[in-house]
């Protein structure tokens, strides 16, 4: 399972850099994806707090308040809270890969944006004209409500301010038309306490964002540094630790399920000839074509590398000795047919070896499928080699 994944984010980290995707494009999105995910953990309680504070806030003035009015506000208020509560349902239900801003943000700014409007404009409906007590009443509920969206939707600034918007503007504009002062100064009040909720939502947005995007540039640091532990740079393949550190798992594995195992060790021949006569860097491009062809040639459960020099290494699960065989006998002539200018003639020889006894380790195997890469060396190069 280890090599799989190693080998799978491989594939899809070159097929990145092969599709030209630009990493900054990438680590947008993904902190796009995690404001997204931000957004429905610390706001599924705001659902239930919405509709909360409206009904505190009739009960407190139960006999000041439009009874049937008030009923209309509440019941359209848990319309809202019902359709935002399957919203957020259907996304913990949904998988993972499906829960992308592309498919959720706009469903989440519509529902956010019914609710707090329904709560605002209810809020002035509700409010009676002539009872400055419950018009006070009904502003400290609606400051409450727009101070409890900073803590909710801060990972959308925007969205936050909406919602803050729909809520507050409505009584506080009906209030700063009103001939009273104390109706004039409550909304002014109002409105310069919004001025200090807006800036501190745009530092805590921001401060979420950056801190996002670190958190992804580490993990790609992360991941680049890990993989060149990991990998040959030459060939793109595992070097000999990861090899040896796959391999082990492996064997564990086939051990475990009682399945066969067949090792293959592979040489490239006169391959100190071609660097003499040609330099290294025609030695170098020979190596990565041989890459490309083992990597083109095995399945992802399989797990090959390049042991050092010409030499490499591949170990294949499940597989009988005479399918190791075959496939062996492949790779000789798929390396036999490679063009590598002014490079001619390559040949490589090959050893196959499989697990004999569950007393045989690793190294025992990997041993084994050594002495048959020297023995078709011997015999002539060029040629496949299995264990006595």
């Amino acid at each position: 399972m280890l090599a799989l994944s190693w080998q799978s984010n491989q594939a899809d980290f070159m097929s990145n850099l092969g599709h030209g995707l630009d990493p900054d494009c990438v680590i947008e999105e993904q902190v796009r994806t995690d404001r997204l995910h931000q957004l429905f953990r610390q706001s599924f309680a705001a659902v239930f707090g919405s509709y909360l504070g409206a009904a505190m806030l009739c009960w407190l003035c139960w006999d000041r308040f439009d009874h049937k009015v008030m009923l209309v506000w509440l019941v359209l208020l848990a319309g809202s809270s019902l359709l935002r509560l399957k919203m957020f349902m259907d996304w913990f239900r949904c998988p993972d890969a499906e829960r992308t801003p592309a498919r959720w943000e706009r469903r989440y700014w519509v529902t956010l944006m019914l609710s707090a409007g329904i709560w605002g404009i209810g809020a002035l409906v509700v409010m009676p004209h002539d009872d400055r007590v419950s018009q006070v009443l009904v502003m400290l509920f609606t400051v409450g409500m727009s101070v409890s969206a900073v803590s909710c939707y801060s990972a959308y600034r925007y969205m936050t301010l909406g919602s803050m918007a729909l809520v507050l503007l409505p009584c506080t504009l009906w209030l700063l038309f009103q001939p009273a002062p104390m109706q004039v100064g409550v909304a002014i009040a109002v409105l310069v306490f919004s001025t200090f909720v807006v800036s501190a939502t745009r530092k805590l947005s921001d401060a979420l964002e950056k801190a996002f995007r670190l958190t992804r540039q580490m993990e790609r640091a992360h991941n680049i540094s890990t993989r060149a532990a990991l990998t040959d740079e030459l060939t793109g393949l595992m070097n000999r630790r990861a090899f040896f550190e796959h391999a082990q798992l492996l064997y564990a594995q086939c051990r475990h399920n009682q399945q066969p195992l067949c090792a293959l060790m592979m040489d490239m021949d006169h391959f100190k000839d071609i660097n003499d006569t040609y330099g290294h860097q025609a030695g170098d491009q020979v190596l990565r074509q041989i890459g490309g062809v083992i990597t083109a040639s095995f399945r992802q459960t399989d797990v090959y590398g390049r042991l050092g020099g010409e030499e490499f290494a591949v170990l294949l699960p499940n597989t009988s000795l005479e399918t190791a065989l075959d496939i062996a006998e492949q790779l000789v002539k798929a390396v036999s047919d490679l063009a590598a200018e002014p490079v001619q003639g390559l040949t490589a020889s090959l050893g196959v070896a499989v697990v004999r006894s569950l007393d045989q380790d690793l190294h025992s195997l990997m041993n084994t499928a050594d002495k048959a890469l020297y023995r078709a060396k011997a015999m002539g190069r060029n040629q496949v080699a299995v264990a006595e």
